[in-house]
């Protein structure tokens, strides 16, 4: 039996042997074959019948809109994003850049420090302080996060001195532990309502809606959210979590400004503000806001993300993030609500240049969630590739979520916000700026006409004597 058995291994590892052998010297003769095959099929097979008529019809239709297509004619119900905004060209910040200081002014010697730290509703009893313009969008706990993913980026947030939303999700105590400033999501639930969270909140964000879902709600099946969460959550056994698509019935303006002051009550003061989607009418909106008395207006571009949303409203709904900071920062200027209410801008944001000029644009502060996403998952999205998606890692129904390495997380974070905030001061310097209240869009130069115009910045084309004569 010993010999059968020594033999068969034998003739195996021949066989190996040879096979390798023959793919070493042969695998030209190989690629060869295959191509001249494949060519010929379609080079010679009709066009209805070729298999390259997929290029004009991707092209047509687009992949993601094939890909989509398909998954609707499997499911026969609407369509949930996991991750991703809209696959449209939205206008977008490219077309703008930063006009250095190289004669008159100079640049800032890069051994100076540059003040970027911010104050959220400086009119509030007790106003934010955050040391840098950055912040961790809200990304809930259950309805899209990990346990694992929240407590990394709670960390990472108070080790850069900046605050975390808490997102729409249930409340982790141990967060709550972790983080710095914290920034609760008063969302439209019957959860994260606890008396204590009111005393634990650096500032209360009303959620009215966002870029990527408008107002609307939705459901989450049992089936679709188990385990910690639903404690958390205090969601009984088979009960769905719901968000609803108003605070109450027959919601009014009013309901809603006895809301922040009551709000306003309970937390002791800390600034009170709302955050909707960014929309048509976005100086109605805004109007509506001051109304309510609010001490800080959140504004999320039709190019945010977030964890399940239909692509129509994706896709379909919303204006740019670009129009929206520019027309909401006209807007407050022209209430002489400047300086008085905060304004925060969420949506399709990814990188450095991008967080500085919104600020430039306007903004006080920049929401940040696909680009902490993909720099906490970093190297440990490896977990889940090649044969799963990336954010396999961080959901919290994630295949991967249990191998994720909290501190890992909270290293990479961390950097990441620190080398956006090395970023940005160097461009400040480069501008002969000593602090992040000397930016503005007088700073700002497009090579786009009529983003220029639209924004109210010099166009690159033009000479800027010819801009000074048309500004006086």
């Amino acid at each position: 039996m010993a010999n059968i058995l020594l033999y068969l291994t034998f003739a195996m590892m021949s066989l190996l042997f040879v096979v390798t052998l023959f793919m070493l010297v042969g695998w030209r003769w190989i690629m060869k074959l295959i191509v001249k095959k494949a060519g010929k099929i379609l080079l010679s097979d009709s066009y209805q019948e070729n298999i390259m008529e997929l290029i004009p019809g991707l092209r047509h239709m687009g992949i993601q809109n094939m890909l989509e297509n398909s998954l609707r004619a499997e499911a026969g119900a609407v369509l949930l994003r996991p991750l991703g905004g809209s696959a449209k060209k939205w206008p977008n910040l490219d077309p703008i850049t930063f006009i250095p200081a190289q004669t008159s002014p100079f640049p800032i010697d890069g051994e100076e420090d540059v003040d970027v730290t911010v104050t959220i509703g400086p009119k509030a009893k007790k106003p934010m302080e955050i040391k840098i313009p950055l912040m961790i969008s809200g990304m809930g706990y259950g309805v899209s996060l990990s346990e694992q993913a929240r407590l990394s980026l709670a960390k990472a947030a108070k080790k850069t001195g900046t605050a975390i939303n808490s997102g729409q999700g249930g409340i982790l105590p141990d967060e709550l532990n972790a983080a710095g400033k914290y920034i609760l999501q008063f969302s439209k639930t019957e959860w994260a309502k606890e008396e204590h969270l009111y005393n634990r909140a650096d500032m209360i964000e009303i959620k009215l809606g966002q870029g990527a879902l408008g107002g609307m709600g939705r459901k989450i099946q049992p089936q679709s959210l188990k385990g910690r969460a639903r404690d958390v959550m205090g969601l009984k056994e088979n009960e769905e979590a719901v968000i609803y698509d108003n605070f109450c019935e027959n919601q009014t303006l009013v309901d809603l400004k006895i809301m922040v002051e009551e709000l306003r009550v309970l937390s002791g003061g800390v600034p009170i503000g709302v955050k909707i989607g960014a929309g048509g009418k976005i100086e109605e909106d805004i109007d509506h806001l001051i109304f309510m008395g609010v001490d800080f207006i959140v504004i999320d571009g039709g190019q945010a993300s977030m964890h399940g949303a239909p692509p129509i409203l994706f896709d379909d709904f919303g204006i740019p993030t670009l129009h929206a900071v520019v027309r909401a920062a006209n807007h407050l200027e022209k209430r002489k609500m400047k300086g008085k209410i905060s304004l925060i801008v969420s949506g399709g944001l990814l990188v450095p240049g991008h967080f500085l000029k919104v600020l430039a644009l306007g903004a006080d502060a920049v929401y940040l969630g696909s680009a902490m996403l993909f720099a906490l998952a970093h190297d440990q999205v490896l977990n889940a590739l090649p044969f799963e998606p990336p954010t396999q890692a961080i959901w919290y129904d994630g295949k991967f979520k249990d191998q994720f390495k909290i501190e890992d997380g909270v290293k990479t974070a961390e950097k990441f916000l620190t080398s956006s905030i090395e970023e940005m001061k160097m461009a400040l310097r480069a501008m002969g700026k000593h602090s992040l209240k000397e930016l503005s869009k007088k700073d700002l130069v497009s090579y786009d006409e009529l983003t220029a115009k639209m924004i109210g910045i010099p166009f690159s084309f033009e000479p800027w004597e010819d801009k000074l004569k048309d500004d006086i």
